[in-house]
This record gives structure tokens, sequence and C-alpha cells, in this order.
């Protein structure tokens, strides 16, 4: 064999051996897409992100073998990212419908969301959802709440505002009985201010899951595998309990 083909082989093998490496390095990285602008699910808090999914992720992670590498994303830049290869999976808090399952794939649920009605601790004239009716309610404009009550509940008086704290502003105060927001943000503000609680009755049940390519259904089924174990050993149940004050809700 001549000098010139051992050096041909001898690189041809060594950049074998780098692509190898390389391979085995990215196997050990999941990339994860996610919007952290929705507390408590994920957010950015002294400069780092935290939340009830950046938790969940990272536990997920780690029984895989895997360590997480982050990609900030706008929430519409979801679904897009995740088709074009962008990262591997999108975990944001992310409904599963009917709609985005024609186009990517869905762990099984790790949390039930949906709408939940929050009052004053002390309140007793509201414990029921029939309850509400002839109340005050705060909603904020252009979300699901509003058609919800408008359809199903049309004797509630309904206070239309802004923003989210203004919706949990005027229960404070008294100026409106109840508020009917989204689960997580109702047992995020629940935790942080005392003296206000959450039906357990909810209005609506929606899935989160965490999103996958089609063209990856062997890391589908190994992330519900992990999920399903940290459910078993009471990994979920502690992160649950950390964020949602051990919401019964918790699936």
């Amino acid at each position: 064999m001549t000098p010139r083909r051992n050096l041909l082989l001898a690189g041809l093998a060594a950049a074998a051996a780098m692509c190898t490496t390389g391979a085995q390095a990215q196997d050990n990285v999941l990339r994860v897409g996610t919007d952290a602008t929705f507390p408590p699910m994920e957010f950015v808090e002294n400069g780092k992100r935290t939340g009830f999914d950046v938790e969940l992720v990272e536990a997920v992670a780690k029984s895989m073998g895997k360590q997480v590498e982050w990609v900030d994303i706008d929430f519409k830049g979801l679904i897009p990212g995740l088709i074009s290869k962008r990262f591997d999976m999108a975990v944001s808090a992310i409904y599963i419908t009917d709609e985005r399952k024609k186009v990517v794939d869905f762990t099984d649920s790790y949390y039930a969301g949906g709408l939940v009605v929050m009052v004053k601790a002390d309140n007793k004239a509201i414990n029921k959802l029939a309850d509400l009716d002839g109340k005050k309610v705060s909603v904020q404009v252009g979300t699901k709440s509003v058609a919800y009550l408008t359809e199903k509940f049309p004797k509630v008086q309904r206070v239309e505002v802004e923003k989210n704290q203004e919706m949990f502003n005027l229960v404070d105060i008294g100026r409106a009985d109840a508020a009917v927001t989204g689960k997580p943000a109702a047992y995020q503000y629940v935790r942080t201010r005392p003296g206000l609680r959450v039906l357990e009755e909810q209005l609506t049940t929606e899935e989160y899951g965490m999103a996958l390519r089609k063209d990856t259904p062997e890391l589908t089924r190994a992330v519900n595998a992990a999920i399903a174990k940290l459910k078993a050993d009471g990994t979920y149940a502690a992160i649950v309990k950390k964020w949602f004050s051990g919401s019964a809700a918790a699936k």
C-alpha cells in the first residue's frame, strides 16, 4: 500500500471518527423551542428560564440521559420552527388540538389546562359554576373567557379589561365577584397572593402536550416513557406541587 493511500485512509478514518463523535454528542442534546413569557409555565426570572414546563422538560431530558438546549422563539413560530427542524421539540403551554395534530405529533397530555374561576378565599356566595349567574365577573378582552361566558352564562355581568393584572385586581379590591381565566395564570396568582382561591370545578378542560415532528416517532415514544417514569417515581408530582400548590386537577 502506497504512503499516499495510507495517508488517505488515515484521513478518512479520522473524519469518520469526528463524525461519529459529533453524532454521539448531538444524540445527547434535546433542542427545545419555547416562548418563555407565560408564567407559571415558562418565563424568565433573574435572567434565567424557569417555570413548570421548564422544570418538567429538564427532568424529562435527564431521565433520557440528555441535556436541554433551549431555543427562544415567539409562540406563533413554534410549530413552523419545529417542522423546519430548528429544534426537536416544542414545549410552551401548547394545547393539543385536532388542527395542530395534522402537522405535528404530541406526547400524551402532561397537564390539564382550561378556564377556571378565581374568587376571594372568604367568598361564600360562589362555590360552584352555577353560582356565577348574576355576579360581576372580570375577563380579559379577546380571550376565550369572553365568548364562553357570553354563550354559557348569559346572566353574568361581564367586566371586560385589557390586561390579566387588571382582571385579578378587580377581584382583589371587590369590584368584581370573580375572574375567569386560564388555569395556569389563576394558580400562579393564587400562589403568590394569599386570600384568594380557585374553584375546583373547571369551566373547560384543555390538554397540554409536548409537540414533536411526525418524522421522529421514536423520540415521541421516548419522551412519553420519560414522562410516565417521572409520574411513577414522584418527580412529576413534586414539580406540580411547586408550581400549582398541589392542584388536584393535575394529571
